[in-house]
């Protein structure tokens, strides 16, 4: 993990369950989020993702890269173009400060009208830890086993 390290790229299709199923989960029953015809009525040309959703899917971005032990500390977004059902976004990243295991990630989330998502994450990694060594014996793999010529096999037969 190093300034300047890019993140792959994730491509997520924006589909109108997707968009639903983010507002329920999020409990934002804006209808604008779900009901098509009211958000045409309200000027959008059709249903649109919360932020709330966006926000899981940065996150989602963040620790697909970084593994499950990842910890995020804090998201900081802003939203931009609307995500709506049947255009795809692509979020990109890259790594802008790390301190010890603690990084900060520039993130960019882009669909067919122009920015979607942009901000950063703080992410903490956690260090892997040596395995512990046994004190009871050195054991050195240039140190041969004895191994008895005349032991009896298993069935007792030598």
């Amino acid at each position: 993990m190093r300034v300047g390290d890019v993140l792959p790229p994730l491509e997520i299709e924006i589909t109108r369950t997707l968009i639903v199923a983010g507002a329920i989960a999020s409990r934002d029953y804006q209808d604008v989020h779900h009901d098509a015809d009211l958000a045409r009525a309200k000027g959008s040309p059709d249903i649109f993702m919360n932020i709330l959703t966006t926000n899981g899917l940065v996150g989602r971005y963040v620790t697909d890269h970084f593994g499950p032990a990842a910890v995020l500390r804090k998201v900081a977004i802003r939203l931009g173009a609307p995500n709506h059902p049947g255009d795809t976004m692509v979020l990109t990243g890259s790594i802008e400060e790390v301190d010890g295991g603690t990084a900060v990630v520039r993130i960019l989330g882009a669909n067919g009208i122009g920015r979607h998502v942009m901000g950063t994450v703080t992410v903490t990694v956690p260090t892997p830890r040596a395995a512990p060594v046994s004190s009871s014996a050195p054991v050195s793999s240039s140190t041969p086993v004895p191994v008895p010529v005349d032991a009896p096999s298993e069935g007792g037969v030598a």
